[in-house]
């Protein structure tokens, strides 16, 4: 990193996001983690006096599988950026009719259903215990839903329940209908462990997710392709760009005076005696747990 890079709002999505009118300072940097690398480098820019940090979740090209993400880099990397609130971008598949292709959605809930993922930046002798009753930052999602709402020609849906699953394969048909039943509204493959390592490094996390098909439960429309998601991602892009620059007006100038806990989420969590948190530990969760350490 050079002359100390910072950005209040991290933006995880497609690489071409930060292909945006009105983006200055445009400059890339590439940020060391005690995770590992992040998905790729980051751009970094300034929107209506907000500085801005975007990471290719995918990596550029779409190298990683929702699998191979390393979403823990990725977090680690926006937090030491300095950003506070965190927009995942993201496709999904509908499990509702009313949730068209090309609809957008603020999600509220999520099911985790995947099983090969790491979701905690802490272990090796350190034991966090965080709340996820609200995946989703209750006061950053109403944020970007009222930014999402204003778009005229889009149809924006607030609240659902997003169950991620595993991939990189789409559901079956059966699995599509056992989602429906237990009251998901739509599906995809990467909110787990955004969310939760969001919520570990305490900060407000929120997605909009553009519908791109009906899954493979809609007997009368086009079982779901690859083809499909992406054309249909591809035309949603230019809306993420305009909720983004909506949504830069909206931040509160201070998050302290938010009403969430999201920044405050490990106050009480740390379950560890702190005598016997090793300084290789403290040095390793520094980022994450000096303000509570000492």
């Amino acid at each position: 990193m050079t002359d100390s890079p910072s950005a209040r709002l991290g933006i995880i999505g497609g690489s071409g996001l930060y292909s945006m009118p009105g983006l200055a300072d445009v400059r890339e940097v590439r940020v060391e983690t005690p995770y590992g690398d992040p998905s790729d480098a980051i751009t970094l820019g300034t929107l209506s006096g907000v500085p801005l940090a975007f990471l290719p979740r995918h990596g550029r090209g779409h190298r990683l599988t929702p699998t191979e993400i390393p979403v823990r880099a990725n977090i680690y990397a926006l937090k030491s950026l300095g950003v506070e609130w965190v927009l995942a971008v993201s496709a999904v598949g509908s499990l509702r009719e009313d949730y068209k292709p090309l609809d957008l959605v603020v999600p509220d809930q999520i099911f985790d259903r995947t099983k090969s993922r790491v979701n905690t930046f802490f272990g090796d002798g350190v034991v966090v215990h965080v709340g996820f009753a609200e995946p989703f930052c209750p006061h950053f999602r109403g944020i970007v839903y009222d930014a999402a709402r204003t778009l005229p020609d889009v149809q924006t849906h607030q609240g659902g329940t997003l169950v991620t699953i595993e991939g990189p394969q789409f559901s079956t048909k059966a699995e599509s209908r056992i989602y429906r039943q237990l009251g998901c509204d739509i599906i995809g493959m990467t909110a787990i462990p955004e969310a939760k390592l969001a919520r570990e490094a305490e900060l407000c996390y929120a997605a909009v997710a553009s519908v791109t098909d009906y899954d493979v439960w809609h007997e009368s429309a086009e079982a779901v392709t690859v083809e499909m998601v992406v054309s249909n991602l591809q035309h949603n892009v230019a809306n993420a760009q305009r909720i983004i620059r909506d949504l830069v007006t909206r931040l509160p100038a201070d998050r302290g005076a938010s009403t969430c806990d999201c920044a405050h989420a490990l106050e009480n969590a740390i379950q560890t005696d702190r005598a016997s948190i090793t300084p290789q530990a403290r040095a390793k969760y520094s980022l994450l747990l000096d303000k509570y350490l000492g």
